[in-house]
């Protein structure tokens, strides 16, 4: 199997890291600083759970003289999709399989006008094909839990409910979860996103399960009280933030259903002046 990350960041380097470990072929496409570092040192992963540890891994600055691929993992963030996507047209062949590992629902849709609608993958139309099963396989030699769903449009807007309110109350109040989830105003705010999120949902026919609410706030309350997310994190850094995928997208399904959304457009409206990074005066 010929596997190609595109995003060299924590996803795809922890993930390329484990696969590579496991004998899988793998090549990153990287750049700058990531590409130097990559080819001196390979991937070096510090984890709480798995201690340190290192994979050497190829990293090619262009695709353009490369074979074609098995699989891609897809893991730049949601801004970078369609430029990214082009970027894979030379290792495309007609088999290949591109997974998305991004935040958002809609990143499978901008890359299928790219790259062809065959090849986003687990799979949109819910067939559990070849492919999927062999990268499954890949990723139980590499110790990777993994799962193939058959409703993959369900798993990202679980995916997308758990994540946008999150990001969006850690980002504005700068504050890790403890404070999200304790005090009851803030909590509110966590919670009235995901309300209007859900009720897009149901417009959307997502076929969410009936007590995702319930579910949501589970998976609020166990999280580590010292977590942040990683738009809060962009956002400290003074990085470009990935919200268009996360709040613009809920907002715009919103009006596209009728569907007010006043508390996701706050957050988008307090967030926007730093959407490509700290503002400059």
């Amino acid at each position: 199997m010929r596997l190609v990350i595109v995003g060299a960041g924590g996803t795809g380097g922890y993930f390329g890291a484990k696969l590579a470990k496991a004998g899988t072929d793998v090549t990153f496409l990287a750049r700058g600083a990531h590409l130097k570092a990559i080819r001196e040192h390979g991937i070096r992963i510090r984890s709480r759970a798995e201690g340190e540890w290192g994979a050497d891994v190829r990293a090619v600055e262009s695709l353009s003289r490369e074979p074609p691929a098995d699989f891609v993992l897809f893991c730049v963030k949601s801004f970078d999709t369609e430029s990214a996507a082009e970027e894979l047209r030379p290792v495309i062949a007609a088999g290949t399989g591109v997974l998305s590992l991004q935040n958002g629902v809609d990143n499978e849709d901008k890359i299928a006008r790219i790259l062809g609608p065959g090849h986003v993958f687990g799979e949109l139309d819910g067939d559990p094909s070849v492919r999927a099963r062999g990268f499954a396989e890949a990723c139980a030699r590499a110790a990777i839990p993994v799962e193939i769903a058959a409703n993959i449009r369900k798993v990202l807007w679980e995916k997308y409910l758990s994540i946008a309110p999150i990001s969006g109350a850690t980002s504005l109040t700068r504050l890790p979860v403890k404070f999200i989830r304790e005090i009851p105003e803030t909590r509110r705010l966590w919670q009235m996103q995901v309300d209007e999120l859900l009720a897009i949902a149901d417009a959307e026919g997502a076929g969410l399960d009936p007590d995702m609410r319930e579910r949501c706030a589970r998976f609020l309350d166990s999280l580590a009280p010292g977590n942040y997310s990683s738009l809060y994190q962009d956002l400290a850094q003074g990085k470009r933030l990935e919200l268009d995928a996360l709040h613009g997208y809920g907002i715009k399904r919103g009006e596209h259903h009728g569907i007010p959304t006043p508390v996701l457009f706050a957050v988008y409206a307090a967030l926007k002046p730093y959407i490509d990074g700290k503002p400059v005066f």
